[in-house]
């Protein structure tokens, strides 16, 4: 069985639309959701934000563009909100992954899981 599902698993929008997409997992031991995104112009995975617990955080690239909210620890669900797409430059794959995340005190307070 599917231990991450992400709906829509499909999605049609234009320019100027909102979006939310939703993801869930099901590991009783993972507290973070991390969000990706996937662009024809540019193969490699981008980080758009990740749920940490209760905590969002967005990347520098994607902030006052993209939002990630939810709960990853206790109701294991996290969402992308996309308020106002921008055409080509928001067409890609977004990809959502489940993970326990890794923290790191020195130099600084960073949690993110090392990919």
């Amino acid at each position: 069985t599917d231990k991450v599902h992400q709906t829509p698993t499909a999605i049609l929008k234009g320019p100027e639309d909102k979006v939310q997409l939703n993801c869930s997992h099901t590991v009783p031991s993972y507290n973070m959701i991390l969000w990706y995104q996937q662009s024809a112009q540019n193969t490699a995975l981008k980080l758009i934000g990740y749920v940490r617990n209760t905590s969002p955080t967005v990347e520098d690239s994607f902030k006052g563009r993209f939002n990630v909210s939810g709960d990853a620890a206790a109701n294991k669900m996290a969402y992308l909100h996309i308020p106002k797409l921008r055409g080509a430059e928001d067409s890609a794959v977004y990809f959502c992954a489940a993970s326990k995340a890794q923290c790191f005190t020195i130099p600084s307070l960073l949690c993110k899981n090392p990919l």
